[in-house]
């Protein structure tokens, strides 16, 4: 028997974004988008744990999403303008400029949502939010923001749209670049929570990856002269790469310096790479930050074994991305680089330099990098209090065991 609640939960989670952007479509309005989709949930919620699971769920979300916003705007009296503004979205549909269609529902509403009148905190948190299918807390972690404010700043986002009236159609190709940032910033972290999980029970959820990807891929045909668009495929590229290799049978993780490089996908890598190298002669002046990223991520993918990495240049490469770049984050990155390429001793120093910084203090891979330094110094019993440390404030079981299993095992 199928446990229904469990059913419509992975069918939401998977759905919900894909639901909300045709909506948007359809009402031209956020925040009644996302009501009509919540109405659909509750509304399966109630029915098909008796009914049971329909044979299309998300057709069934759809349908029932939008006979709700139909009786929205007849309550209203304003279904026959509905219709009316219906009909012309339609004629302008029959002929479309190819510059201005991207094709995709969850791409177009993006751009919308990233309009220039909200802050770029605000765009790519209420993005992220309403499409990316990141919970409230998962944002707040890849902010480095406590949950209330995160949850502020979306409801405000949500309100500045709406009073605005900001309009619904796809920006032309001139107001595009302005907003290219916020997209691919979303785009970014809808792969990066796909890569590694903030909670639950499972390490990765591949599913996201490969939304961004899809999107991503998407971008690069919209731009596809734009270095950084370029380099934030190839990243994607590369580190999908590496998915299958990242879990072992029952599904633990495995670090990047203990995965088999047989399992990693040569057919990303090389899609990856082709797209670093468009990346390159398509950029003026220096790289940005996800085509340096790339170019980290490639220096792994190049590598046979892990003993053949060159960590020097990955130090350098993220020396360079601090520049250009700069946060706590990509020190903590650094100092992994360092100690590998120049000493456990160089590695800590860096971490040390950064470890009173405010953003960080919630972060459980601050502890765990540092108890990965203080092990390879020999430090053990200060490295299992870090893993420790690392293991409380991580919300990903998986993780966690990881955490308390180095904690466990440090000196031994």
């Amino acid at each position: 028997m199928i446990d229904a609640g469990r059913a419509i939960e992975a069918v939401w989670r998977i759905e919900s974004p894909k639901l909300i952007a045709s909506l948007a479509r359809f009402v031209h309005d956020v925040s009644l988008a996302e009501d009509f989709a919540q109405d659909a949930l509750l509304a399966a919620l109630k029915q098909w744990p008796e009914a049971g699971i329909p044979d299309n769920p998300a057709a069934w979300l759809n349908a029932t999403a939008k006979r709700r916003a139909i009786d929205h705007f007849r309550r209203g009296e304003s279904l026959e303008r509905k219709y009316a503004a219906l009909a012309n979205e339609q004629e302008h549909d029959e002929m479309p400029d190819p510059d201005e269609d991207l094709g995709d529902d969850l791409l177009r509403l993006m751009f919308i949502a990233c309009h220039p009148v909200l802050s770029q905190e605000a765009r790519v948190a209420m993005t992220l939010r309403l499409l990316g299918g990141l919970s409230t807390p998962e944002i707040a972690r890849a902010f480095l923001v406590p949950e209330a404010t995160l949850a502020q700043r979306i409801v405000r986002a949500k309100r500045t749209l709406s009073e605005a009236g900001v309009g619904f159609e796809l920006p032309p190709s001139s107001e595009r670049a302005e907003r290219m940032e916020s997209v691919l910033a979303v785009i970014y972290l809808i792969f990066n929570e796909g890569y590694s999980a903030t909670a639950g029970d499972d390490w990765m959820r591949p599913e996201l990856c490969q939304d961004a990807l899809r999107l991503g891929r998407l971008l690069a045909e919209l731009a596809p002269q734009d270095s950084e668009v370029l380099g934030l495929v190839g990243l994607m590229e590369i580190q999908a790469s590496r998915l299958r290799a990242r879990v072992g049978t029952s599904g633990e993780p495995v670090l990047l310096l203990d995965q088999d490089r047989a399992r990693w996908d040569r057919l990303l890598i090389q899609r990856g790479l082709r797209a670093l190298a468009r990346a390159h002669e398509a950029r003026a002046g220096a790289l940005g930050p996800y085509a340096l990223q790339a170019s980290i991520a490639a220096c792994h993918a190049r590598a046979r074994t892990a003993e053949e990495t060159d960590w020097a240049q990955i130090a350098a490469l993220y020396d360079a991305l601090g520049q250009v770049a700069p946060s706590p984050v990509v020190e903590l990155n650094r100092a992994v680089a360092v100690g590998m390429a120049f000493g456990a001793a160089a590695g800590l120093s860096v971490v040390d330099a950064v470890a009173d910084e405010p953003a960080l203090q919630s972060y459980h891979l601050l502890p765990s990098v540092r108890g990965h330094l203080l092990e390879q110094l020999g430090r053990t019993a200060e490295a299992r209090d870090e893993f420790a440390r690392a293991a409380s404030m991580t919300r990903n079981e998986r993780e966690r065991e990881l955490l308390l299993q180095r904690a466990t095992s440090s000196g031994r």
